[in-house]
């Protein structure tokens, strides 16, 4: 039973688009060449079969935290430590909190955006490909860089970095300069194998440790300080107040308060108001003035 659970929760799962040329080839390739040799046939199904479980993409259940940064892969934490920024990040300079996560052949290789925003900026730098283990991957190797928007004033960017390794060739991303994320939302993949690094501000409070596995698009790795929430373009607040006028219960609430009038002090003022004119057109005519008496 537990075999069962164990290859349904693993192999039973959607499969990532860019897996499926994969897929055809390896199927393809185990076709023709056990028609020619049958033994071979039997060595290139458990082949497939590894193609199928690489490319796998599971639905994960992403905390809704807003200061959550929440793990871009699975794989191991490999640091979390301060480091200087690669250039092409074009963030504040300084000290930045660096976590690594490494991926092996065997983990899920989709890569998800840590945080809610929007894509400020995207670089890529060609490279070499040496174990993206090693320190030096991530100045050395091939990458893809993206800077995202936070919508957090207390920290209004952090850095995402995808980085090709020894065996990986390929960086996928989907995303491009402008378009929104949320947190936990595919945006790219890595085939076959290296690592991602988050780079965060030194005021964001890690929640991981080295050597710690994560899973992609759950693992909470650290939350940013608290701050004001970014205040909104004054074309969208405009609209935003000026949406807000016309409800009905916005006019019943901005209204001015008058307490009702009864019909008879209604009558009362008609009645005052006339009396009052009548009088001053008779002082006009005979040219004197008329006793207050006259008029209560």
């Amino acid at each position: 039973m537990n075999i069962y659970r164990a290859i349904k929760e693993e192999m039973l799962v959607p499969i990532h688009r860019a897996g499926w040329p994969f897929i055809a080839l390896f199927a393809a390739i185990t076709v023709i060449i056990g028609l020619a040799f049958e033994p071979f046939f039997w060595l290139g199904v458990p082949a497939t079969l590894w193609c199928v479980y690489f490319f796998r993409n599971p639905l994960r259940v992403t905390p809704s935290d807003p200061l959550a940064v929440i793990a871009p892969a699975d794989g191991r934490v490999l640091s979390v430590g301060e480091a200087e920024l690669p250039p092409e990040l074009n963030l504040p300079d300084g000290r930045w909190r660096c976590i690594s996560i490494f991926m092996n052949v065997f983990d899920v290789h989709v890569n998800r955006s840590p945080i809610s925003g929007e894509v400020a900026d995207s670089h890529y730098v060609k490279g070499a490909f040496v174990n993206a283990s090693l320190d030096k991957a991530n100045i050395d190797n091939e990458r893809l860089a993206l800077v995202l928007n936070t919508h957090n004033n207390s920290v209004p960017q952090i850095g995402c970095v995808q980085i090709a390794g020894l065996v990986a060739r390929r960086i996928l991303c989907d995303v491009d300069i402008g378009d929104r994320l949320n947190a936990g939302q595919v945006y790219g993949l890595i085939r076959f194998g290296s690592r991602v690094d988050v780079w965060l501000p030194l005021s964001a409070e890690p929640l991981v440790l080295v050597g710690q596995r994560t899973l992609a698009g759950e693992t909470v790795l650290a939350k940013l300080p608290k701050g004001p929430i970014a205040k909104q373009p004054p074309k969208q607040a405009a609209k935003q107040v000026a949406k807000q006028a016309t409800t009905p219960k916005a006019a019943k609430e901005t209204a001015p308060e008058t307490a009702p009038e009864t019909a008879p002090e209604t009558a009362k003022k008609a009645v005052k108001k006339v009396a009052k004119k009548a009088v001053k057109k008779a002082v006009k005519k005979v040219g004197k003035k008329t006793p207050k008496k006259a008029i209560s």
